[in-house]
């Protein structure tokens, strides 16, 4: 995939410091890494590891403390690109709008809204965005368009959040711990999501994760320690989300 696919992100060099009293903590530390168009990598480390930094700057919710950080958006013609260490707040916002969709850990859906509601809350500010129909079928909701958060289950709920995350389109999904408060069973139905919609939109997806078995199924694997990248490696056999245990 590295050798033909365009790259969406190149970082360079990356370092961030939290000043915590009179204590510096040192959360990444010289990170180089690149991401490509189509790609499905697992960032995969203990807490405390930087995962959580690193998809945070790459999402434009973080500034690193030093390096650069350059975003290509292969959806335009030609393709254009954005040094986000270099962006103003006006052209973060808009990055984050337009081009990337999170997941988190928990759902943050809003309680008195519909799945198709909570959906439609991002399509409504997005430039080219799928309706909520549309977004749900992705993820196997289609029966559920109409139910509560507290109608649906966990996963249910964490697959509601994925449909609002890639209803405006992006061309890129980061996913924090998606399945770190979901049972096993519960979590590969979630994966199963995130693989179906890495598949068919071709979304560049980024999950973080400290469960090394949801590893199997990514194209590469970047390891991280101590706010260093310590391997990256290449599965030439990438298991389905289904076939995956823990």
């Amino acid at each position: 995939m590295t050798d033909t696919a365009a790259t969406v992100f190149q970082m360079q060099a990356v370092t961030k410091i939290y000043q915590m009293g009179e204590v510096q903590v040192h959360a990444l530390r010289g990170i180089d890494l690149s991401l490509y168009q189509g790609e499905l990598a697992v960032l995969l480390g203990a807490s405390g590891s930087g995962k959580s930094t690193l998809l945070n700057i790459l999402g434009g919710l973080d500034t690193p403390t030093s390096g650069e950080v350059c975003y290509y958006n292969n959806q335009t013609t030609p393709a254009q690109s954005i040094e986000l260490t270099q962006a103003s707040e006006y052209e973060l916002t808009e990055y984050r709008r337009f081009n990337v969709g999170f997941v988190f850990q928990f759902y943050n859906l809003i309680p008195s809204l519909t799945a198709r509601e909570n959906v439609a809350i991002v399509t409504e500010i997005a430039k080219q965005p799928m309706t909520p129909e549309q977004a749900l079928s992705l993820v196997g909701l289609s029966e559920r368009l109409d139910h509560f958060p507290a109608q649906l289950s966990g996963g249910e709920q964490q697959r509601v959040a994925i449909a609002r995350a890639i209803a405006k389109n992006p061309d890129v999904l980061l996913c924090d711990e998606p399945t770190g408060a979901l049972d096993s069973q519960t979590g590969i139905k979630v994966l199963e999501a995130l693989e179906h919609v890495n598949h068919e939109l071709g979304t560049t997806t980024a999950i973080i994760t400290h469960n090394a078995g949801i590893a199997q199924m990514a194209n590469r694997v970047i390891q991280l320690s101590d706010g260093q990248i310590t391997h990256i490696q290449s599965n030439d056999h990438r298991l389905a989300a289904k076939e995956l245990s823990w």
